[in-house]
């Protein structure tokens, strides 16, 4: 675990420690199952599921609500992968002047915004005077469900 800033902690993928889970080898109905279904089981490690490159994976925890409209919720587990190429769309972790942010990329006319997704909060625009770095790109989020 790595503290980058006062209430922000990014993670790091053990894959050494990953323990399988069983998952069933058919999808799961949202109506009715049919009690004929068999269930197949095969083990899956989710580490090894959703982390593509183990050295440019980190974990973080999203702080607050501005980016609820795509998925992203307060205390929602976010997997980020900084090798992957940020593009016109992409949610991404942003360090902004001395902060972490996570917001949607938004490339117009060689323009750059960092666009919320809850209408409480406003676009950024990226000018001049803004030190911006892209630390990585939201490949995953993890919901606690109850």
């Amino acid at each position: 675990m790595k503290k980058l800033k006062e209430g922000i902690f990014f993670f790091k993928p053990n894959l050494d420690e990953s323990r399988s889970i069983p998952l069933t080898n058919n999808s799961i109905s949202a109506g009715f199952p049919s009690p004929a279904d068999d269930f197949k089981e095969i083990r899956i490690s989710l580490d090894k599921e959703i982390v593509r490159n183990e050295e440019a994976t980190f974990y973080a925890r999203v702080d607050g609500d501005s980016m609820q409209g795509a998925g992203l919720s307060d205390g929602d587990l976010i997997v980020i992968d900084r090798s992957e190429e940020p593009k016109n769309g992409s949610i991404a972790v942003c360090f902004l002047d001395g902060e972490f942010t996570v917001k949607r990329l938004k490339l117009k006319n060689q323009e750059v915004y960092l666009m919320p997704e809850n209408s409480r909060y406003s676009p950024i625009k990226i000018d001049e005077g803004s030190e911006l770095s892209i630390w990585g790109i939201v490949t995953y989020v993890v919901k606690k469900m109850i």
